[in-house]
């Protein structure tokens, strides 16, 4: 699959549709996905044609976080740290812009939404799902950070329960999310979700675009879901735990076994 068919981006009058379309990955984030995406939101942020943008995934699942086999050239360790650090600040920034668009942005979920693909679930406006959607920050169990979904996560369920779903690092069920507010609406199938969407769409269109501009902004004024600096320092521990127990924790994942560090419970 090209990296121009890996987002499909469709528009209809003032909805714009973004759809992971990389379904023998489970929609997993390539470079190549999130330079259209990015390319995408920097667009919106000043198109005042569109009022929504909707974003979802093909083939059964949202997205299962960033593509673990779509690595660069192999380059030497302090490159690869560097080249990790950036890309987690880009990560930062594309959270921080889905949030500020004008736009309300809708993250309509059914199967996956693990890591990366939980930070654009919590970076959006409005999250909704069908009860085949699961969550999941499983980036300890692969020897890494959740750097920059962190934040997002914690405002979107509260703190405590984002502690817990960071370092347990289990997956957790449509209904579950819907207990902790991670999400704001559950239908029982796809069929049903779009029939959700189209509601939420015909009570969005009734609002004014500048209004609702202008209402985000004063969310945003509020405070920021990301502390100052903390972008930096999350960019700076993600790159140090790849350089680490990810080195081993990546290898395990693509071979489909645990890590050295996996240890019994205690009798």
């Amino acid at each position: 699959m090209s990296g121009d068919d890996a987002l499909l981006i469709e528009r209809k009058g003032p909805l714009v549709q973004a759809i992971f379309n990389r379904p023998a990955r489970r929609n997993a984030l390539s470079m190549a996905l999130l330079r259209k995406f990015d390319a995408l939101i920097e667009e919106l942020s000043t198109d005042k044609t569109v009022r929504v943008l909707v974003i979802s995934g093909a083939g059964g699942h949202f997205c299962a976080g960033m593509d673990l086999t779509d690595e660069a050239p192999p380059t030497s360790p302090e490159e690869k740290q560097a080249a990790q650090r950036e890309r987690n600040r880009r990560t930062a920034a594309r959270f921080a812009a889905i949030a500020a668009l004008p736009q309300v942005v809708i993250a309509k979920v059914n199967g996956a939404a693990y890591a990366g693909g939980l930070g654009f679930v919590c970076a959006a406006d409005i999250a909704i799902a069908d009860a085949t959607a699961r969550f999941a920050a499983p980036e300890v169990r692969r020897g890494l950070v959740p750097a920059q979904i962190l934040p997002w996560l914690a405002q979107r369920m509260g703190r405590s329960a984002a502690r817990r779903m960071v370092l347990q690092a289990n997956v957790i069920d449509a209904d579950k999310a819907l207990s902790l507010g991670l999400i704001h609406e559950l239908t029982p199938d796809f069929a049903a979700l779009d029939t959700m969407l189209s509601e939420i769409l015909a009570d969005i269109l009734k609002a004014g675009p500048g209004a609702i501009a202008e209402t985000k902004g004063l969310l945003a004024a509020l405070g920021s879901a990301v502390p100052e600096d903390y972008a930096e320092a999350g960019a700076a521990a993600f790159a140090r735990a790849a350089a680490s127990e990810a080195k081993e924790g990546i290898v395990a994942f693509k071979e489909k076994r645990d890590p050295p560090w996996v240890m019994p419970l205690p009798l």
